[in-house]
């Protein structure tokens, strides 16, 4: 794999962006990006690496040995250079548009030095995950008394004092599809693209995965989130809307929503936008739910910077009889034809077709016209 040598040149417009998915939107192929985001996650470096940007250049730490964090990994096999450690003070001092020039990890504007980063090569990267891996368990203990200590917070998640809002979406009865942005959301959709075209389950998606119901040609019935990762066409394109509030009533996507002229309910609830849209499903009588990209274990939540999965253990502990998790399924099977057998395959289709052929008197009058001109060529 190629490696990017430290005095190497790399030029380039800038972007910049705290919200690291939300900045991949804006980005466009040459650019180099200006992030913010201590232990790159691989959801967020994958939405980087798929603008074919010219570099990353992160002002945390992209890899700190905290947890095995598998950005760094995915951006280096995309083959982009990345650099992090610049620095909080260049996020101020750099702007959208202006021309920056990256030289053995230092970082000028023009002929103006802005400061020096460290380059992200496979070298670090093997060495910061060993030492994640060291840490586990000291991360595993603090993970699970967390979740232990806000579960007993939270419980009103599966007590039933959670005020639903009024819904137009229809679910009982019906088979429910909740759809998350997470990890291998794309290879999954994909995989169970029969089922949705032929069962028509109502589809739920979780802020941006929205955006993935619409990239496959369907329409989403309900987004539910915070309205911060989700794109303003797939908002306008759907059919019904939920913000998620904080438990105290402040719901900050609001204001999205009111400056596209949308409307939408609000949910107050602790924990995540995925555990809402599950409790809705179940809530309002679905039958089954499949859910696609949910966040489950240690590492999901740590890269959602979260310390602990209370309100997803609870919401798992109280939908689980109807819920299906189908994050992973493209990865059951892969059927893989060989040559062989589309040759004999297509042997085997020929033969009805050439028995049905010969036993039409015409066909065979045909036939024997044909050995008749060969037989006086030769």
């Amino acid at each position: 794999m190629k490696s990017f040598a430290k005095s190497s040149v790399i030029q380039g417009p800038v972007k910049v962006g705290k919200k690291t998915k939300i900045l991949a939107a804006r980005l466009k192929p040459g650019d180099i990006a200006l992030i913010d985001h201590r232990d790159l996650d691989e959801l967020a470096a994958q939405a980087l690496s798929e603008q074919k940007i010219r570099a990353v250049i992160n002002a945390s730490s992209s890899i700190s040995g905290y947890y095995p964090n598998l950005g760094p990994q995915v951006l280096w096999k995309a083959k982009i250079p990345h650099f992090d450690l610049a620095g909080a003070d260049l996020m101020a001092k750099v702007h959208d548009g202006e021309i920056l020039t990256v030289v053995d990890g230092k970082i000028w504007r023009g002929s103006e030095y802005l400061g020096t980063a460290r380059l992200i090569d496979q070298e670090l990267i093997e060495k910061q995950m060993k030492t994640a891996e060291q840490n586990l368990g000291n991360l595993l203990d603090a993970f699970v008394q967390n979740t232990l200590d806000y579960a007993r917070k939270e419980k009103e998640l599966i007590l039933g004092k959670l005020k639903m809002p009024l819904l137009k979406t229809t679910f009982t009865g019906k088979h429910t599809l909740v759809v998350v942005r997470g990890q291998s959301y794309r290879e999954d959709l994909e995989a169970i693209k029969q089922y949705i075209d032929e069962v028509k389950p109502v589809l739920v998606g979780v802020d941006g995965g929205a955006d993935a119901l619409v990239e496959f040609g369907y329409t989403p019935d309900l987004v539910v989130g915070d309205m911060d990762s989700v794109s303003d066409f797939a908002l306008k394109k759907s059919k019904e809307l939920v913000v998620h509030a904080y438990p105290n009533g402040k719901a900050p996507g609001m204001t999205r929503i009111n400056q596209l002229g949308l409307t939408a309910k609000t949910m107050e609830a602790p924990g995540t936008s995925e555990d809402i849209a599950l409790l809705l499903a179940y809530e309002n009588g679905a039958r089954l739910i499949a859910a696609i990209g949910t966040h489950s274990n240690m590492i999901d939540f740590l890269e959602k910077g979260r310390k602990g999965m209370a309100s997803t253990f609870l919401v798992r502990l109280k939908v689980g009889s109807r819920l299906v998790d189908a994050r992973g399924v493209s990865q059951l099977y892969r059927s893989q034809v060989s040559g062989r057998s589309l040759v004999l395959l297509a042997v085997a289709a020929a033969i009805p077709v050439l028995a049905l052929a010969l036993a039409n008197p015409t066909v065979r009058h045909l036939f024997r016209l044909i050995a008749f001109r060969l037989r006086l060529a030769l």
